[in-house]
């Protein structure tokens, strides 16, 4: 990664990491903007940041479905909880539905973040989750525990009728919880998922299917879709413009 970059990633243990993707930080130290490209992770983040020239904020990400231009601002720094499905209804307690592939600013003082959490990324994690785990449910609807269990195993390589015959649960059902509670279809979202797999092996340099593609150029259909660009260009990452491609490789 680009040495005005900082990035660096952190994996919960259980119970949290049946919620929690991971915890991670970001930091721009040079003293201008870096141009990046989002690509999607099928995550749904909180975000702490702050710049020389923007003030403390923190903000709700609702997961991209798309590739997005974005700057990283010059100075800055962002710590962040990544979050998976399950935590929208669980922890958040709330749909997501309305903002995908944007956000909103959560208000001051949101699970008693300040600016002074921005100071010490190992702190920040130990009242991230301190927080999350007050907040876990006691128990959960067990359809919706094996679903989730089943698309994150097989890293969205599994059809919804698959899904819907080893859960017990209608298809229609399915796709009507995810579309009211996150604004996707679960086909949608395991291409997302599919598509997050492949960044690994793209990573790497192995340019071909891995992860239950039809073909080559399925495969080549579906990174342009996400990235932008294919394969072979999105490997070559010129000027570190995919942070989550160059993390994936330094990690």
């Amino acid at each position: 990664m680009n040495n005005d970059l900082q990035y660096k990633i952190v994996k919960p243990d259980r119970p949290l990491s049946d919620f929690v993707d991971s915890f991670w930080f970001l930091r721009n130290q040079s003293d201008t903007a870096k141009e990046t490209i989002g690509l999607p992770d099928g995550l749904i983040d909180i975000l702490l940041f702050k710049s020389t020239k923007e003030p403390f904020r923190i903000a709700q990400l609702g997961g991209l479905t798309q590739h997005e231009q974005a700057k990283v601002p010059a100075n800055s720094q962002m710590f962040c909880i990544s979050f998976k499905l399950p935590a929208v209804e669980y922890i958040f307690k709330e749909n997501i539905a309305g903002i995908v592939n944007s956000g909103r600013f959560l208000p001051d003082g949101f699970w008693r973040f300040t600016e002074n959490d921005l100071l010490d990324f190992e702190r920040f994690i130990e009242k991230a989750t301190r927080k999350i785990h007050s907040l876990l449910p006691e128990k959960t609807d067990e359809r919706k525990r094996k679903l989730f269990e089943l698309i994150y195993a097989t890293k969205g390589a599994i059809t919804v009728k698959e899904l819907s015959e080893k859960v017990f649960w209608s298809s229609r059902q399915i796709n009507r919880y995810f579309n009211q509670q996150f604004g996707i279809s679960l086909k949608a979202y395991c291409n997302i998922l599919r598509f997050r797999a492949s960044l690994d092996h793209i990573a790497n340099g192995r340019l071909f299917p891995e992860e239950n593609f039809f073909d080559q150029n399925h495969f080549i259909k579906e990174v342009k879709k996400f990235s932008g660009v294919v394969p072979k260009e999105l490997s070559q990452n010129k000027n570190d413009r995919f942070i989550l491609l160059s993390a994936i490789k330094h990690t």
